[in-house]
């Protein structure tokens, strides 16, 4: 249904992501081959970029647990307590700007073992921390900061490395997002109650150092050193359809990250499930994020394109946001849990094969992918306060921040719609 002949296929290929034409800034720069679109060194920089995102947005995608334990033991409000997490989110995106640069510019590496670094002294201290101000520092910034390091640069490598497969390779890569997501909660499960949080925490480190080693021992880089260029590259927002599509995942992003803070404490404090169950819930909705990363990532590649397949599923995003306000029982959050798991998911791991797919210059990846994460990082640092905010003027009801995520994502969904059509018109079965 409207894909591209193979002839077509590899036409379209060749003129995107095939090879990398000399520019007048670059005239003496030799021409590379094209992306080799698989084999072992290019599935090996796919598992070194799962383990990165793994210890990043695996740790914060756990941060369900972090919200409860820090509100109770604290005793802060919710909202305070989430701009822990929003802001480590914030710098995951926000340095991306900076870092997807420092790949361009031949710096992989280091920026890498920069960001390894500080993931690890940040958890470290965090199981040191007994104050609101220590946790911020540690979790929040310190390793928000190394998060940030290396989280755009490992997906803007491993997409200069396919072409046909990019979805599906990128789609792996975010699968460290769920992988982490039910390692560190499945730890928590285990180990909180009989060691206590610090040296839970720091269990969870050791898992981090253990995945940095292998990172460090395996990351490569394909492309060659593009030593000039802008940090920003503001010309790209002169083109209509990166700019909508930026807006829309401002908007999407704005809402999308509720549950994942809020489904274990909604549990408890709606629903009165026992802390097993509420813990159950967090390894649920990062669990059926494998399937919800996958199956997206392999539609779009065999058939219709991210962009295509991206609407959709934010579309159902927020449709079960809206359905989140209707669960009143642990059979009814579970079935939320297991399906927006799944569409949240495909909305996080979408957001960067899109990404990639709107540049045509794979020389030009880390710098713009890095912007648009840049945008997506200002959206996140603000969502999870404002819902927050809302149980907490809702007197403990979560309605208002189920409506206002919910339709905060429809908006983003509906800008979406008009990025897709800036790019291809209303070519409805154009593959974008």
């Amino acid at each position: 249904m409207g894909g591209y002949t193979n002839k077509e296929q590899g036409t379209h290929d060749q003129q995107s992501l095939g090879d990398i034409k000399q520019r007048p800034d670059d005239r003496t720069a030799p021409l590379l081959p094209g992306p080799p679109d698989g084999g072992r060194k290019a599935w090996a920089q796919v598992l070194v970029s799962h383990l990165c995102v793994f210890n990043s947005f695996g740790y914060i995608n756990s941060f369900g647990i972090f919200q409860q334990y820090y509100v109770g033991t604290l005793s802060l409000p919710p909202p305070m307590i989430s701009w822990i997490g929003s802001i480590q989110i914030l710098l995951v995106y926000l340095v991306g700007a900076f870092s997807g640069r420092a790949l361009d510019a031949g710096y992989y590496r280091l920026i890498l073992l920069a960001g390894v670094t500080l993931q690890i002294v940040g958890v470290f201290m965090t199981s040191l921390s007994s104050q609101y101000w220590q946790l911020l520092l540690a979790q929040g910034i310190c390793q928000g900061l190394g998060d940030g390091l290396i989280f755009c640069p490992a997906v803007a490598n491993t997409a200069t490395y396919f072409t046909r497969s990019r979805t599906m390779a990128i789609s792996c890569v975010a699968c460290g997002g769920a992988t982490g997501g039910m390692a560190f909660p499945a730890i928590a499960r285990a180990l909180l109650d009989r060691i206590g949080f610090p040296w839970t925490l720091r269990v969870m480190g050791f898992v981090m150092l253990f995945n940095a080693v292998v990172i460090m021992s395996l990351a490569r880089t394909r492309l060659q050193t593009r030593s000039g260029g802008p940090l920003v590259e503001w010309k790209a927002f002169t083109e209509l359809p990166y700019l909508l599509y930026t807006i829309s995942m401002f908007f999407a992003f704005w809402g999308i990250w509720i549950a994942y803070c809020y489904v274990h404490s909604f549990s408890r404090d709606i629903i009165a499930v026992t802390d097993r169950a509420s813990f159950n819930l967090i390894l649920i909705i990062n669990s059926v994020g494998v399937p919800g990363r996958l199956v997206p990532a392999f539609i779009a590649d065999k058939y219709f394109g991210p962009m295509n397949v991206f609407i959709p599923v934010m579309f159902a995003a927020g449709i079960l946001l809206f359905c989140w306000a209707a669960v009143s029982n642990l059979p009814g959050i579970t079935v939320f849990t297991i399906f927006y798991g799944f569409f949240g998911a495909g909305v996080q791991s979408l957001l960067q094969a899109a990404l990639a797919s709107l540049n045509t210059d794979l020389k030009k990846t880390g710098v713009r992918i890095g912007m648009g994460f840049s945008i997506v990082g200002i959206a996140s640092l603000t969502g999870s306060p404002i819902d927050g905010g809302l149980v907490e003027k809702g007197g403990g009801s979560y309605i208002h921040a189920q409506i206002f995520a919910g339709g905060i994502v429809m908006v983003g969904c509906l800008v979406l719609v008009a990025a897709r059509i800036a790019k291809t018109g209303f070519r409805l079965y154009e593959r974008v």
